[in-house]
């Protein structure tokens, strides 16, 4: 077949330039940043994530149906009640081993969460554990193409509720799925957010601008997520703890080397705090527990000191 020549226009970009193709934070080698300290000359942050989500039962999937959601017929009350069984149930069993083993979790959680269980944010507060925002529920997607009018009220009404009931000033956020438009980092900053965590690109804070000021990227790893590890990728819950542990050795070399990195940990009381997984969780904390060099922080806290 005749090979024809490439289009002039296939390489041509909106934006091109040295590093990134786009402006929303500069480019460097991690290597190349000066070594982060963290309090107490620890050496790796651990950020413990708990994913307290809200999953309508007549679940929409516009524009795309969300992971983790409703994948049966509605009424699909399998998985709604299993979801349901997390924030009732499993959740308590975290709490216990947050407790044992000295984690400072921080809870991501749905805004319609919180106005369905006030008793679960009145625990969470009693333990002045840090509270970030997951948007309203986890079908209340931000996509590219939303209406920006329609995303800033989302955003609006999910930031102001959930501030209002948990007493918080809400500095954090993590869109549902992690899916967000162009607009988004933006509007989260119009609105006060200090930092957000839907981008995983490095394994430490970045600064990332926004027309509204900064916004700080907060890695949260897909890559380590209960869900994605063990509902996604099939693997077990023993192959998840083992997973955990190994990125906390390696990643406590690679600070003793380079200066201080995050390990960070999304998990979810319905995947979780199921009877026959707690155990791996707990022998997670266990191992990293144990190690000295490892300082157990709120994300806010993390944030705070990176900066400093």
């Amino acid at each position: 077949m005749a090979m024809s020549e490439l289009d002039k226009n296939y390489l041509q970009y909106p934006h091109r330039s040295y590093g990134m193709d786009h402006k929303r934070y500069d480019w460097s080698m991690l290597q190349d940043r000066p070594k982060v300290v963290w309090p107490e000359g620890k050496l790796l942050a651990l950020w413990v994530n708990v994913g307290l989500q809200y999953f309508p039962l007549n679940q929409k999937g516009h524009p795309f149906k969300v992971p983790g959601g409703m994948t049966k017929p509605y009424p699909d009350l399998r998985h709604y009640s299993l979801r349901d069984y997390g924030n009732r149930v499993g959740i308590y069993r975290f709490l216990k081993a947050f407790d044992r083993y000295g984690i400072k979790p921080t809870f991501a959680v749905s805004t319609r969460l919180a106005e369905r269980t006030p008793y679960l944010i009145d625990k969470i507060k009693e333990r002045e554990d840090e509270i970030i925002c997951h948007g309203y529920h986890m079908d209340a997607l931000h996509y590219g193409g939303q209406d920006q009018t329609e995303e800033a009220e989302l955003i609006r009404k999910s930031l102001d509720g959930l501030r209002q009931i948990s007493g918080q000033a809400i500095r954090g956020w993590i869109s549902p799925a992690k899916n967000e438009s162009a607009n988004t980092p933006d509007l989260l900053a119009e609105q006060g957010i200090n930092y957000f965590c839907d981008w995983v690109n490095d394994d430490l804070p970045y600064p990332f601008h926004t027309k509204k000021g900064s916004l700080i990227a907060m890695p949260l790893s897909t890559e380590l997520e209960d869900y994605h590890i063990i509902l996604n990728n099939q693997h077990s819950a023993e192959s998840w703890s083992e997973q955990v542990c190994d990125a906390c050795d390696f990643l406590l070399q690679d600070a003793r080397d380079n200066g201080g990195r995050i390990l960070s940990l999304n998990i979810h009381p319905w995947v979780l705090g199921q009877p026959h997984r707690i155990g791996y969780l707990e022998k997670v904390l266990d191992y990293l527990s144990s190690k000295p060099e490892v300082w157990s922080a709120y994300a806010g806290d993390i944030v705070d000191a990176w900066k400093a």
